[in-house]
């Protein structure tokens, strides 16, 4: 055994410096797990100091999931710690409002590298890891934003759609193998998710939201029983069911008046 080994195994959790994130790598330290956490913000030093609380290791890495220099560095650091891993928690996400003509290409390009470039080439490498030795966990965060079209949201909803999607194929193919692959399902947040997406102004942006530690729990225990996919919350749950008999034409536009910029009520 590695001597610098404290917990009773090594959980690897991306975007975790805040948010459901944060919350998972809790979830974790609790749990008795050591900890790799990763972001691209230079939170993510505080919140290892945080998580050190609980008496597990805690490697923090500040990376760019975004790009496949962040990811390599990720994998590198995972690998200088002779560690398997033991659970991955493939969180890291970016979101962007306002209609997609609109907003700056680039930023919706970095939407889509982080929410579903870096995850999958990041789950490619640990993934195969896990498969070759029988054994992993593996929690996805999608949205059930990803089964509705996403008016002012268009590309955020659509790598949500993908990772959705994504996961329970994976599930299937890694069935009989070990490794388990569960979809952690959330509805609005109370993150810092909207007033980085620049949503601060829309309906969605100013409603009730969802309390991250209580996602973060059912999605962890959805992972550790080996469940294909969770919805957190009656409310969102009721919206998920909705959404898979509603007409996509009827979804766009009710998804509109969430999150239109100047809906918030004044």
């Amino acid at each position: 055994m590695n001597p610098v080994e404290t917990g009773k195994g090594l959980a690897v959790i991306t975007g975790a410096s805040s948010g459901i994130g944060y919350e998972l790598a809790k979830c974790a330290a609790q749990d008795g797990y050591d900890l790799i956490i990763a972001a691209d913000e230079v939170e993510i030093k505080e919140a290892a100091q945080r998580l050190k609380e609980f008496g597990t290791r805690v490697e923090a890495m500040q990376v760019d999931l975004a790009t496949e220099d962040g990811v390599r560095r990720l994998v590198n650091g995972i690998e200088a710690l002779d560690r398997t891993v033991d659970i991955l928690l493939a969180n890291a996400g970016r979101g962007l409002g306002d209609d997609f003509l609109d907003q700056d290409l680039q930023g919706a390009q970095r939407v889509v590298d982080t929410n579903i470039s870096g995850t999958i080439a990041l789950v490619h490498v640990v993934g195969n890891r896990m498969r070759s030795r029988g054994q992993g966990r593996i929690l996805f965060t999608g949205s059930i934003a990803g089964f509705m079209p996403g008016t002012f949201q268009a590309v955020y909803n659509a790598t949500k759609a993908f990772i959705n999607s994504f996961s329970f194929a994976l599930r299937e193919e890694l069935k009989d193998t070990g490794v388990s692959v569960t979809c952690l399902m959330p509805g609005a947040t109370d993150t810092e998710f909207f007033e980085r997406a620049d949503m601060l102004d829309t309906a969605v942006g100013q409603g009730k939201k969802d309390d991250p530690a209580f996602v973060a729990r059912v999605g962890y225990e959805a992972m550790m029983n080996g469940e294909g996919d969770v919805v957190s919350g009656w409310k969102n749950k009721l919206m998920a069911a909705v959404a898979n008999v509603t007409p996509a034409e009827t979804l766009a536009k009710q998804h509109r008046k969430m999150s239109e910029p100047g809906t918030a009520k004044q």
